[in-house]
């Protein structure tokens, strides 16, 4: 303040300073932080709303980031890396998962536990579709050059479209699958995994009430130690059909009932790449896409058997849904 005194004709002023102590702007050692003042005055902060918009949609983020959005594990995982999944169309219960060491889990999602361990393929399970029926039935493919057709229930033991047990299953297998686990076949007893049938082995004791229940092979690869690979399998959604992608720069087209592709697009537009991933359009259920490895995304439709349009991407595509 300042403050004015008058005496005679002398005039004398009288400041007063303010004063604050040094331990307020000084560091009291060289580790500690440079304390610095903040300008309350909006003029000198004109990026002001922009800094608090761009710290507001961070928040938001982080937010979302950590919002924990997993439901649940599955307990008693794989040993080896998890390479395909399938989610059942009619059922929101079964889960099947496929591994790199050529195991099959299925799983009960209403649980979250391990129905049964198959060993399936002797190589990398590549891909795994449910079919569109009630019985449960899945396949599954592998680098193995073998395509095999599971079931999630144990033979003889599924619901009927009519009936919960009818003459299908008997008084176990009716309590069992109509009971508090939503028609959902219960773990087997068996801690070890189930070995796949091997037709003439007559190994009996290892074979799995989950199946195989059928083994599809290509006809040039059957006598052939060096079997092409199928990279993936899809089902039909309404019709019982399933469309397969080997490295043979293929792509079959399957019917349940028969050994041999009942249809095969081969020219691939004169690419010999490997064929990645095949899919079912769901709208236009006669339409098939596949990917490659020379980064093309193909079309086929079944009806004319014959092959539509193909696109070139700039990078590879590694998946379809």
């Amino acid at each position: 303040p300042v403050i004015l005194r008058v005496t005679g004709s002398l005039i004398t002023m009288k400041v007063k300073a303010l004063s604050r102590s040094s331990a307020s702007t000084s560091r009291s050692s060289i580790h500690d932080l440079r304390k610095t003042h903040k300008n309350l005055n909006p003029e000198s902060h004109p990026q002001a709303r922009a800094r608090e918009y761009t710290r507001a949609v961070t928040a938001a983020k982080l937010d979302r980031m950590f919002a924990k959005p997993l439901l649940g594990e599955l307990k008693g995982g794989h040993i080896d890396a998890i390479s395909s999944l399938a989610v059942c169309r009619n059922n929101l219960c079964p889960v099947v998962s496929g591994a790199i060491d050529g195991t099959l889990r299925i799983w009960d999602l209403q649980t979250r536990t391990m129905v049964v361990n198959l060993e399936a393929h002797s190589r990398c399970v590549s891909g795994v579709t449910f079919g569109n029926g009630i019985d449960g039935v899945f396949y599954s493919c592998g680098e193995d050059g073998a395509i095999k057709a599971w079931s999630v229930f144990p033979r003889n033991q599924y619901i009927s479209a009519s009936s919960h047990g009818g003459d299908d299953s008997d008084d176990s297998g009716s309590s069992s699958s109509s009971g508090d686990d939503g028609g959902f076949a219960k773990k087997p007893s068996a801690k070890r995994p189930y070995k796949s049938m091997i037709r003439g082995s007559g190994q009996e004791e290892d074979v799995s009430p989950h199946g195989p229940m059928n083994i599809y092979r290509l006809p040039t690869t059957r006598n052939n130690s060096h079997a092409s690979a199928f990279h993936s399998i899809d089902h039909h959604w309404s019709d019982s059909k399933f469309v397969t992608a080997s490295s043979d720069a293929a792509v079959h087209l399957w019917d349940p009932s028969r050994t041999n592709p009942i249809s095969s697009f081969s020219n691939l537009w004169g690419s010999d790449d490997t064929v990645t991933t095949v899919r079912w359009n769901p709208a236009e259920r006669d339409l098939i896409a596949h990917c490659s490895n020379d980064r093309g995304i193909g079309l086929h439709d079944i009806r004319t058997a014959s092959a539509l349009q193909k696109t070139i991407m700039s990078m590879k595509s590694n998946s379809l849904e």
